[in-house]
């Protein structure tokens, strides 16, 4: 296949090794070019882009560096195998059965991953003011802080900071040290608060410094953040988790049907 060559943008300050890496990164998340394929050479790609044999090494390097393609010397660079990881908030949502896997552990299995989840730290903490906000917290609230970081074939894959309003959380399994049996979704009912309803703000943003280091992103690509509000009796914000995974390496799959 052809692919067109973009013409410069004047408003596009970016390095022309960046621009090169950005097209190809598209057509990989695009599926243009699948896991197992390989890249065009760097002939080819050198007449696209009317690139130097450098600046096309450079772009392969930011590639080979976000884990998108893989290669060697004398070799064909190739879409790495399972470049890109689809995430279901639906599922997500699912509370374990007789304190068995969460159902997203399970999903992971089904692909070959090992996922796993390890604690980071419990305290307590005045939220970013969009946590105080959805948790209707005063601007100098405290709230329970859970932070996690999941990792999948031992790779961090997504930081996750979970927040409790204080007069929930206080003497409950909640401040403990440990993984909540059955979830929190269960220990929220058993505590009073069912979760009935739960809303997701997803956007893209530059990682953080914390957030850079605790993915280890090779560059400063836009993570996708989730917040997450869930809401028991009474529309009462009971829960609000923010979620950051590397945005080129996962999507987020959403469900509709019309009622």
């Amino acid at each position: 296949m052809t692919v067109p060559k973009a013409e410069p943008d004047a408003h596009d300050r970016r390095s022309l090794h960046e621009r090169i890496a950005a097209d190809l990164r598209d057509e990989i998340m695009s599926g243009e070019l699948r896991p197992g394929a390989n890249l065009p050479s760097t002939i080819q790609l050198r007449a696209r882009f009317e690139a130097s044999n450098a600046t096309v090494q450079k772009a392969l390097h930011l590639l080979k560096e976000e884990g998108l393609v893989v290669g060697r010397a004398g070799a064909a660079v190739t879409v790495r195998e399972h470049r890109q990881r689809t995430i279901r908030p639906a599922t997500s949502l699912a509370a374990p059965a007789d304190d068995g896997p969460y159902p997203w552990l399970t999903e992971a299995a089904k692909h070959g991953a090992d996922a796993r989840i390890t604690l980071l730290d419990v305290t307590e903490t005045r939220p970013p003011a969009e946590v105080r906000s959805a948790l209707g917290l005063p601007e100098e609230g405290a709230a329970l802080l859970r932070s996690q970081l999941v990792l999948i074939d031992d790779e961090p894959a997504e930081l996750v900071k979970s927040y409790y309003p204080l007069d929930i959380a206080r003497g409950t399994p909640l401040m403990d040290r440990r993984r909540i049996k059955g979830g929190t979704p269960a220990l929220l009912t058993e505590l009073g608060h069912p979760p009935r309803r739960s809303v997701d703000r997803v956007s893209a943003r530059v990682p953080t410094q914390e957030q850079f280091q605790a993915l280890h992103l090779p560059t400063s690509l836009p993570v996708l953040c989730t917040l997450r509000v869930v809401y028991t009796d009474g529309e009462r914000p009971v829960e609000a988790t923010a979620m950051v995974k590397a945005g080129h390496l996962y999507e987020l799959q959403y469900e509709f049907t019309s009622e």
